[in-house]
C-alpha cells in the first residue's frame, strides 16, 4: 500500500514537473518576471526528484532487458548483477527524496542577531556570529545582505538584521541550512573588556523565519502601524547622513519592531522593512498553527523554542557544543571561520529522523 502512495505521488510530481516545464516556455509567463521565478523555484524543488527516478526508470529498463540476455551470455548476467544494486541504491535515494520535510526550505531567510546580557562582550560575541554566518554564506552561494545594523563602540554588534537569499533557485534553499540557528547562543571566554584574564559568560540572540514571498500574504493594516523615520547610524549610534532616510516601522497589535536603515531612500527602506516585518508576521502564524496542531500529539516535530539556548561556544577549549543534539567538537575555531557543515548536517539529520517518526 505504502508503495503504491509513493508511485502516485512521483506521478503527481512529475505531472507538475511537466506544467511547470510548459509555463516556463510560454512567452507570455517569461515576461513576469515574479511568476517566472516562483515556477523556477518549484522547477529547483523538483528536479532532483524527477532526475533520480528518471534514472530508476532507465535502470529497471536495463535491469529487464540484461535479465533475458543473461541465461545467453555471461556478461549480460553479470550487468543484471550490478542493475540490481543500482536499483536498490536509487530507489532508497528515491523515497529519501519523497520524504516528509519542511515545505520552506527552499526559501530565503532574514536574520537577525541581537546582544544579550553581557555588555560590550555580547555585542562583540554576536559581531562573531555575525562573521561566522557570513563567511558559510559565502561558501554555500548565499548572497548576504545586511538590512540595518547597530554597532558598539568596539565594533561589535547591537542588533542586526539581514536578507540571506540562494543565488540560484534550490530545492534545499537557505532556510534548509539556517533555520536551526534560531535561539540563544552562549559564549565562555576571556573578554576582551576584561583586565584580570578571569573567564565570563555572556549570550546573543538569533532569530530566523522564511522571507515572505509576496507582502500580501498577511494583511496588514496601516492604522496597526507606526512609521518612524530617522538619520542612518553607526557605531555608537553616531549619525552618518544627513537625512532622515532610516525607518522604523512597529506594528502595533504585536510589537513587533522592525527598522531598516541600508537603502538609499527613506521609500526603500520602508519597503524592505515591510517585507521583512511580513516576514515575521508570517512566521508569528506559523508558530500559533505549530502550536495548535501539536496538543493531544504525543511524538512530533520539535519546533526549536528560540528563547531556550541553543549552543555554547567555549574559547579556552576550542569546543562548540549544540545542546539539541548533543553534539560537540573541539573545532570551534574552524567553525567560527564558516565550516559549519559538519555542525548543520547532523541538524539536519536529526530533524528528518524526528519528521518520519511524528509521521
Amino acid at each position: 500500500m505504502a508503495e503504491k502512495s509513493q508511485v502516485s505521488l512521483v506521478d503527481d510530481y512529475v505531472s507538475e514537473y511537466q506544467g511547470i516545464q510548459a509555463q516556463m516556455g510560454d512567452p507570455e509567463v517569461a515576461g513576469d518576471q515574479d511568476r517566472f521565478r516562483k515556477l523556477s523555484k518549484r522547477y529547483a524543488e523538483l528536479q532532483p526528484i524527477i532526475n533520480v527516478y528518471n534514472d530508476l526508470t532507465q535502470a529497471q529498463e536495463d535491469h529487464e532487458a540484461a535479465a533475458e540476455m543473461a541465461g545467453e551470455d555471461k556478461e549480460f548476467a553479470e550487468e543484471a548483477k550490478r542493475l540490481e544494486g543500482e536499483i536498490v541504491r536509487l530507489e532508497e535515494e528515491l523515497a529519501d527524496l519523497l520524504a516528509p520535510r519542511d515545505e520552506h526550505d527552499g526559501d530565503d531567510v532574514i536574520m537577525e542577531l541581537k546582544a544579550g546580557a553581557g555588555g560590550e562582550e555580547a555585542a562583540l560575541f554576536a559581531g562573531d556570529l555575525a562573521r561566522m554566518y557570513q563567511k558559510y554564506c559565502e561558501k554555500h552561494a548565499l548572497s548576504w545582505e545586511v538590512l540595518d545594523v547597530a554597532e558598539s563602540d568596539l565594533g561589535g554588534v547591537k542588533d542586526m538584521t539581514v536578507a540571506v537569499k540562494a543565488k540560484n533557485p534550490s530545492r534545499d534553499g537557505a532556510w534548509s541550512k539556517l533555520k536551526f540557528e534560531g535561539g540563544v547562543h552562549r559564549v565562555q571566554r576571556v573578554p576582551v573588556t576584561e583586565s584580570q584574564g578571569r573567564i565570563q559568560t555572556s549570550a546573543a540572540g538569533v532569530y530566523v523565519f522564511p522571507e515572505a514571498d509576496e507582502i500580501e500574504s498577511v494583511n496588514i493594516d496601516e492604522k496597526d502601524l507606526r512609521v518612524d523615520v530617522y538619520r542612518s547610524s553607526g557605531k555608537g549610534g553616531q549619525g552618518v547622513n544627513t537625512t532622515d532616510s532610516a525607518v522604523r516601522i512597529t506594528h502595533l497589535p504585536t510589537g513587533i519592531v522592525v527598522t531598516c536603515q541600508n537603502e538609499r531612500s527613506q521609500i526603500q527602506n520602508r519597503a524592505r522593512a515591510m517585507q521583512v516585518l511580513q516576514a515575521r508576521l508570517d512566521q508569528l502564524e506559523r508558530e500559533k498553527a505549530e502550536a495548535e496542531e501539536a496538543e493531544g500529539r504525543a511524538s512530533q516535530v520539535r519546533t526549536m523554542d528560540r528563547s531556550e539556548r541553543i549552543r555554547t561556544y567555549n574559547w579556552p577549549e576550542n569546543r562548540i557544543s549544540d545542546h539539541r543534539i548533543n553534539y560537540k567538537s573541539n573545532n570551534l575555531d574552524s567553525v567560527l571561520d564558516g565550516n559549519m557543515d559538519d555542525l548543520i548536517t547532523a541538524l539536519q539529520t536529526h530533524e528528518r529522523q524526528e519528521r518520519l517518526e511524528a509521521e
